[in-house]
């Protein structure tokens, strides 16, 4: 199957703006290029989707640009958004900057014949003076194009309305293209459905500046089963940075992606074989009670996310709702693990003199009394670390630590509870 069959069949491109870019992605080696505005310290899932697809095309051949928006983070693009953006201030910009980079360069290859290379919009937008941005690139606008761009349309017409700062950006996403074009010979744009006005303008400024053809393409942006965009959840967004989200959290997620949305994930998110996909359409509905789709779309994402590593960390959390020994895990892993159970927090030094098991259980929620512990103990349905508790007259000391500060106590089969000893 040729590149641009692929793309078109899990549904990658919503929209090109010439047709002609599938015949240079099937017959020629294309510079293309995909922005990422440092607004945060991570890429969220969502986004994450850009990422995956810029693989694809360098694994097709194609040289990938990936551009971190140094200078348009410090605007704030309108796509999208119902109000603006706080400007951020320089320092966390940078930071953020530095952390992109090196996220973004863990996916793509950066050595051989089509390497990747990174860039940062602010090496050429920082040096426009005022006057010569508005000579060299307000001359080539109009207004009456801006205006009817979708993002500022929308905008205009809110309560919130927009300022000149959100107005100017895709006049300055606009000089991206431009430059990459002449620079690099960059002929392709990419990005999500939001962006299709800011491509646009950069597919006309760099036209009319360097007399270049240039084309843009976007992925269609990514939703759940309720229209919500794909990687917000009640706890917060999931993002691809470890220490934001956890390989176990992601995993979940993943792993309860609805049935309706799940094949198209898969599509999308993963280099599983069209056939090995179909298969799995097939088993999600003879037998949706297996989540066949659902374990694939959870390990392929977290593998290529996160590592093998990663992968094995999330497999070895979630094996511990089914029983498994909680051992060798950090304070960090136990919190992202067991963030929706009580805690309770003791004194590390009544550990380190031991505390009767009793006394430890009748401290917890699980239990109203230590009667109760008694009872629960000798009807052998209390664990620590997932260990059934053997008797009522164990000593719980620091060599039960399932991590450094840490223990897990299980009631029955599903009631936990953290013990962290400061």
């Amino acid at each position: 199957m040729k590149l641009s069959e692929e793309l078109k069949y899990r549904g990658l491109i919503e929209n090109v703006s010439n047709e002609d870019i599938y015949e240079k992605l099937d017959k020629e080696k294309v510079k293309f290029y995909i922005g990422f505005d440092p607004t945060a310290s991570s890429i969220q899932i969502g986004n994450f989707l850009s990422v995956v697809t810029m693989k694809r095309l360098q694994d097709a051949g194609h040289t990938p640009y990936i551009l971190v928006g140094g200078a348009t983070g410090m605007i704030g693009d309108p796509s999208g958004k119902s109000a603006e953006r706080n400007l951020l201030e320089g320092d966390i910009l940078n930071q953020n900057v530095e952390a992109l980079k090196k996220q973004l360069s863990k996916y793509l290859r950066f050595d051989g014949d089509n390497a990747a290379v990174l860039v940062n919009n602010y090496d050429w937008i920082g040096k426009f003076s005022f006057l010569e941005f508005l000579r060299v690139v307000g001359k080539r606008f109009r207004l009456s194009d801006m205006l009817a761009k979708e993002s500022v349309k929308s905008r205009i017409n809110s309560e919130a309305g927009i300022s000149y700062t959100e107005f100017s950006y895709q006049m300055i996403q606009a000089c991206d293209f431009a430059h990459l074009a002449h620079e690099f010979d960059v002929t392709l744009q990419m990005g999500g459905g939001d962006q299709w006005g800011n491509i646009t303008a950069g597919i006309d400024f760099t036209r009319k500046l360097h007399s270049k053809q240039v084309y843009g393409a976007v992925t269609p942006l990514v939703t759940d089963s309720s229209g919500k965009k794909f990687g917000k959840s009640e706890g917060g967004a999931i993002y691809i940075d470890a220490d934001k989200t956890s390989p176990y959290q992601m995993y979940q997620f993943l792993l309860n992606s609805d049935d309706s949305k799940v094949i198209q994930y898969l599509l999308y998110y993963t280099f599983l074989s069209l056939d090995e996909i179909s298969e799995l359409k097939t088993k999600t509905e003879s037998e949706p009670h297996l989540r066949a789709a659902q374990k694939a779309l959870a390990t392929e994402v977290v593998r290529f996310a996160h590592g093998s590593e990663g992968l094995d960390a999330a497999m070895r959390a979630t094996s511990f709702f089914f029983g498994g020994t909680i051992e060798k895990v950090t304070d960090k892993e136990v919190a992202s693990i067991f963030a929706d159970v009580p805690s309770v927090e003791m004194t590390r030094d009544s550990l380190e003199a031991g505390i009767p098991i009793l006394d430890l259980l009748s401290e917890l929620p699980l239990f109203k009394s230590k009667g109760e512990a008694r009872r629960s103990v000798g009807q052998k349905g209390v664990y620590l670390n997932n260990i059934q508790v053997a008797g009522d007259d164990y000593v719980v000391t620091s060599k039960d630590l399932a991590s450094e500060s840490s223990l897990v106590f299980r009631k029955g089969k599903k009631n936990y509870c953290v013990v962290t000893f400061k």
